[in-house]
């Protein structure tokens, strides 16, 4: 599915990204941990394309994508949610979810019901504007508009941030949904502990912008990454 080989990036002469491997199969949660600044976003700013590698490579399905613009990995089948949700606060729910038509053939042109059956709320407020729900609902929106360009890769950044903990509950079932849908991967950069162990099917753990501790489920049990986090 997505395979991303010995990654570098540089904010001007600042290394952000050391050698970073990881994989994010179709059907499995993968989780990328780790406090704050140690370069977990900006690993999901490289593979979607929103920040430039020095080295390294990402590859989805096979392809090599690494020199592709934004707008054509959205096209592959890469969806991204940003920290902070960035939907657009003056567009009615309607219009945010349709802004995820952009990379769809015309055919494909309209919102899966299946975004109202995992998050109900949004097909009761599709005519209220982005910037009036709150900030679980818009994260919801955020998720929504996602899933409305049919991803075979859904990139989640720390979707829990900020958000009041039923909706937290309303997300990890969501994403527990669609891992076992089995035809996407998930890629999700977490700090809260217990949400992550609870989803991932593998994980890697970034210490100053490179993987110190990756595994399985089994691994992410034990006491060693939750010290790490905590460190």
């Amino acid at each position: 599915m997505l395979n991303v080989q010995n990654l570098s990036l540089f904010y001007g002469a600042a290394q952000a990204l050391r050698g970073v491997s990881v994989e994010a199969k179709v059907g499995e949660v993968t989780c990328v941990l780790g406090r704050n600044g140690v370069g977990k976003s900006s690993l999901l700013r490289a593979i979607v394309g929103h920040r430039p590698i020095s080295a390294g490579s990402v590859t989805l399905d096979g392809r090599e994508i690494s020199r592709l613009k934004p707008y054509d990995r959205a096209r592959s089948g890469i969806a991204y949610v940003p920290q902070g949700r960035e939907i657009f606060p003056l567009l009615t729910v309607r219009e945010n979810l349709e802004t995820g038509f952009a990379p769809l053939k015309r055919k494909d042109r309209h919102v899966p019901e299946e975004v109202f059956e995992i998050f109900p709320v949004l097909k009761s407020m599709l005519n209220r504007r982005g910037g009036d729900l709150s900030g679980g609902q818009q994260q919801q929106l955020a998720i929504g508009r996602a899933l409305t360009t049919r991803p075979r890769l859904l990139v989640l950044d720390e979707p829990t941030e900020g958000i009041q903990p039923s909706i937290i509950k309303d997300i990890g079932r969501a994403i527990s949904y669609l891992r076992g849908r089995g035809d996407m991967g998930i890629l999700l950069v977490e700090q809260y502990f217990e949400f992550a162990r609870d989803l991932a099917d593998r994980f890697i753990l970034m210490e100053r912008g490179e993987v110190v501790v990756a595994g399985g489920r089994a691994e992410l049990e034990g006491d060693e990454v939750r010290a790490r986090m905590a460190i």
